[in-house]
């Protein structure tokens, strides 16, 4: 209720410093404003035609917070890429390295399909799963229409967050034609060519396609003869339109796209940053020994075969943008096409319109999952301290889980090559028919009924493939199969999703200056499907035993039936199917596990808002918007065979108002919105206590934070105070925060010891016992790294992932008319405050706050036909972050332990240990942890934007 009495209070002063002025409208129209000004059209800022109601209306009469582009203005200010979108779109956030979205931290957290995405974006009024389409250069979009908090009348369908409508360039009546090509650094190319006209009277066709590569990425790996990584692309994509008025009453409008990525390491999936960690020294990776174990100290390890020149340590630690790696990323795209169709009847006082297509896809990301620069290397048995001597022996192992004694047997080779397969097949189709009223009168109605319908096919597998023990026929194996096929794990969710909804929205003029708009939406969602799947361990404590304690005993071990998928109940939305176990699973020979899933959700959601227009040139309007998203299943890779599967639905109550208006004559406006949001159920990753007794200490999951808030100012203005020249100022401010969860444990920081850390019981960490161990029916768990019991903590307070607090942005315009055409150049500066990755507000999740100066310069002929741009990108070559830092913890038995039991715990604010308990190695322990990491032994990686990019444009238009 406070934060809803400071809104309503900072909306009256609104109201009473907008009587007697003059002015004119809401939502930014620097688009064509920036175009105005190359065409000399002096200083007065022109509207835009949007149809973020599903209706043709001025961008201005619109009571909704917009952001719009045209592709004029994408030109002249440089607004090429999706970043650049959130660069001048308030609120707005774009991680690239993993397609995620958000408005106003409310946002996509996961790439699991069947957890829905918050912000729904529509590429010409068809439901895209991704953000990808809202990338496409100018010569493709029309305009890019960003709708700020939920839509939850007329785009219902999970758009709790917000929406994007891509509208593409149309076929035109004239002929027409257009070239365009560039060339840049780092080996860029792009060709573009576009023609249009008509094919017959009534009848148009517009074909479109364009080339895109880039030779060198912006990640050099320094393993002699491997290429860089990083926006490293071979992308294509052709797009036919053909429109056409069969009468009077009815014309159509279609679209078929055909696209095609052979990237290298660039694309979604793809490498876009870097770890600070100079090598994670513990054992164990997820099911088989860790790379980095080769950099250990103390002697565990031997016959290291390291193709680095700098060996043991990370070259981020020098360069942010050099890594070290055996094998070459890829990215690729195929059996790839998009339809849209469009066809509207035209009836006496209003349209029907039917708004139909749907997109199909393959998409596959190879990328290595561990291995590094690290091609071989031999654990050393019986080093039950990391500072006994090397093993020196050649005598083999025996297989058995009896102690070997240091120097009695040879080693495990370990080959930790891992490389992970992730793929899409995805299909969609949509089907919408809405009603709309033409007529000029004070009431005007929409109605409309949509049914929507996905498909998912999600398999990640990674593979061993050097590692002979996992070779199909290796001598000793345990468990149901016998072929693992290299695979240490091998996920295969098919689900799919089924959803329709009724829809309808009134607006009354009841006065001259008044209007109201009211919008009601009913949904239903059918989520549905399996997963199958299946874990092997090798040589790792989840086997029961590890080399370097118990010799050889590297033989597979089929985890899947012995409890990866949870079988101690019937999970939620899990289906209980014919001879499955408890857990809802079924057991196969060929050692996978199966479990099928379904759930439904439902919900009214809608609109109501007052609008007042107390002269021209002045709008102000409060709205209330109810949003929803649909529940789902966290299944697959991130979640795999997990207790809790199912998530419920999000809500959401947003209450707003906003001004917008134009000062002197026109050549200054400035939109102003206000915003609180009620959120409810955010569906957040998190760790929790598994007191099952399970294989698994946590588990990650998705689970539903009660409750939650945004809130905060968007000011969009667009100056012009002299002719030719256009000043654009964007400022939005957006606190974000927890009002209750608690009991989450925090994976990077299990004890709750780190600064900022909210542990629920204070006091000393209590040792792990046999008594308090995580045993069926127990409420805690033991820290296997520390010997420790974790403590969960009180999230109050934290903040919203992916929310900036912060933000601004500037471009400066001014055209120069001379006898050979017009010269514009233009100027960015962009400021960024830090953001964290998830719900925990601690330093090692945040990334910093970043800024960034781009420049331009477009000169455009007299007849308008030629148009050549020089341009630069982060002309400082700053370091900038497109979303929060990941961090984790060291994993495995080994440093962490050792270094407890030399501290004797561990402790918050532990010093420096002296070398005569570190024995006799000076400077391996720092605080607690091995030197070179950060407290807790704790790492960050850190998504970074491009560096500093420049290249020229050509542009002819025949």
């Amino acid at each position: 209720m406070q934060h809803k009495a400071r809104l309503l209070a900072s909306s009256a002063l609104l109201i009473a410093a907008a009587l007697g002025s003059s002015a004119h409208a809401q939502v930014k129209s620097a688009t064509n404003a920036a175009a105005a000004a190359a065409a000399g059209a002096g200083n007065t800022i022109e509207e835009l035609v949007v149809t973020a109601e599903k209706r043709s209306q001025s961008l201005q009469d619109v009571p909704v917070a917009i952001t719009a582009f045209s592709s004029q203005t994408r030109d002249l200010v440089g607004i090429n890429s999706i970043q650049d979108l959130t660069n001048f779109t308030p609120g707005l956030n774009y991680s690239s390295g993993n397609d995620r979205n958000s408005i106003r931290g409310v946002g996509r957290l996961t790439n699991s399909h069947p957890i829905a995405n918050a912000v729904a974006l529509y590429d010409d009024g068809v439901f895209s799963s991704s953000t990808v389409p809202a990338g496409k250069t100018p010569i493709y979009t029309d305009r890019v229409e960003v709708l700020r908090g939920p839509q939850g009348t007329l785009y219902g369908r999970n758009s709790i967050g917000g929406a994007i409508n891509v509208i593409s360039k149309r076929p035109t009546e004239d002929p027409y034609a257009e070239i365009r090509g560039v060339i840049g650094n780092y080996g860029y190319n792009r060709l573009e060519a576009a023609v249009s006209g008509p094919l017959a009277p009534d009848l148009q066709f517009r074909l479109v396609g364009s080339w895109e590569k880039q030779r060198d990425g912006y990640f050099t790996n320094i393993v002699p003869g491997m290429p860089s990584e990083g926006n490293v692309i071979d992308q294509w994509e052709l797009e036919g339109q053909l429109q056409g008025k069969v009468s009077d009453k009815f014309d159509f409008w279609g679209k078929a796209e055909l696209i095609g990525w052979n990237n290298g390491g660039g694309g979604p999936g793809a490498r876009n940053g870097y770890s600070t960690a100079p090598f994670n020294f513990g054992e164990f990776a997820a099911l088989s020994p860790s790379a980095g174990f080769a950099c250990a100290p103390g002697g565990v390890v031997s016959n290291v075969v390291n193709t680095s020149p700098l060996g043991c340590v990370n070259p981020a630690s020098r360069n942010p943008r050099d890594f070290a790696s055996n094998y070459a990323q890829s990215v690729s795209l195929d059996d790839t096409y998009v339809i849209t169709f469009q066809g509207t009847y035209h009836m006496d006082g209003a349209d029907l319109k039917y708004i139909g297509g749907g997109s199909k896809y393959h998409y596959t990301l190879q990328t290595d999952n561990g291995g590094g620069s690290i091609s071989s290397f031999t654990i050393n048995p019986g080093a039950v301290d990391p500072l006994l001597a090397l093993n020196t022996s050649t005598q083999p192992c025996p297989l058995s889980n009896a102690f070997v004694a240091p120097g009695s047997c040879a080693g495990l080779t370990v080959f930790p090559e891992n490389i992970q397969t992730y793929q899409e097949d995805f299909l969609n189709y949509s089907h919408e028919f809405n009603l709309t009223s033409t007529g000029n009168g004070p009431f005007q109605w929409l109605a409309g009924l949509y049914y929507y319908r996905e498909h998912i096919i999600q398999p990640v597998f990674q593979t061993e493939p050097q590692q002979p023990q996992l070779n199909p026929g290796s001598a000793v194996q345990i468990g149901a199969a016998q072929d693992f096929m290299n695979r240490t794990f091998d996920d295969r969710p098919d689900m799919q999703d089924e959803s329709y909804a009724v829809f309808g929205q009134i607006d009354w003029k009841f006065t001259d200056t008044l209007k109201t708009t009211l919008g009601i939406r009913w949904s239903h969602d059918h989520e549905f499907g399996s997963e199958s799947g299946r874990d092997v361990c090798f040589a790792t404590v989840l086997c029961g035993s590890t080399p370097q304690l118990f010799g050889q005993f590297s033989f597979p071990l089929d985890l899947t039936p012995l409890g990866v998928f949870f079988s101690g109940g019937l999970p939620s939305g899990v289906v209980k199917t014919p001879g499955s176990n408890a857990g809802g699973v079924t057991f196969t020979p060929d050692g996978f596990g199966h479990r099928s899933y379904d759930g439904s959700w439902s919900a009214t959601t809608g609109t109501a808002g007052l609008q007042w227009d107390p002269e021209p040139g002045t709008m102000m309007y409060a709205r209330y918007n109810r949003g929803y998203k649909q529940g789902g299943f966290q299944v697959g890779a991130v979640a795999f065979g997990g207790q809790f599967p199912e998530t419920n639905p999000e809500h959401m109550n947003d209450y707003e108002v906003g001004i917008k208006k134009d000062l002197f004559n026109r050549t200054l406006q400035i939109d102003l919105a206000l915003f609180y949001y009620d959120y409810l159920g955010l569906q957040a990753p998190l760790t929790v206590i598994n007191n099952t007794g399970a294989i698994a200490a946590s588990q990650s999951i998705f689970l539903n934070v009660p409750k939650s808030y945004s809130e905060g100012a968007e000011l969009e203005a667009t100056w012009a105070p002299i002719d030719k020249l256009r000043i654009l100022f964007d400022y939005s401010f957006n606190p974000t925060g927890i009002k209750t969860l608690s009991g989450i444990i925090d994976p990077a920081d299990p004890l709750a010891v780190q600064p900022g850390a909210k542990p629920l019981v204070g006091g000393a960490l209590v040792p792990c016992t046999s008594s308090n161990a995580a045993v069926p029916g127990g409420n805690v768990l033991c820290d296997t790294n520390t010997g420790f019991v974790e403590r969960p903590q009180n999230m109050k307070g934290n903040v919203l992932p992916n929310a900036t607090r912060n933000k601004v942005a500037i471009n400066i315009l001014y055209t120069f008319d001379t006898e050979i055409g017009s010269i514009i150049p233009s100027v960015d500066y962009l400021w960024r405050d830090k953001q964290y990755s998830g719900i925990f507000k601690r330093d090692y999740y945040a990334s910093p706050s970043w800024d960034q100066v781009d420049a331009r310069i477009t000169w455009k002929s007299k007849n308008d036909k030629f148009t050549a741009i020089a341009y630069i990108k982060n002309a400082f070559n700053r370091l900038g972050y497109d979303s929060g830092a990941g961090a984790s913890r060291q994993s495995g038995l080994f440093p962490l332990a050792t270094i407890a039991a030399a501290n004797g715990a561990i402790t918050p604010g532990a010093t420096s240990t002296p070398a005569s308990t570190n024995g006799g190695v000076p400077g391996l322990i720092q605080s607690g942890v091995l030197t070179g990491f950060g407290p807790g032994g704790i790492t960050q990686s850190f998504p970074l934007t491009p560096p500093r990019t420049f290249g020229i444009e050509l542009q002819y238009k025949f």
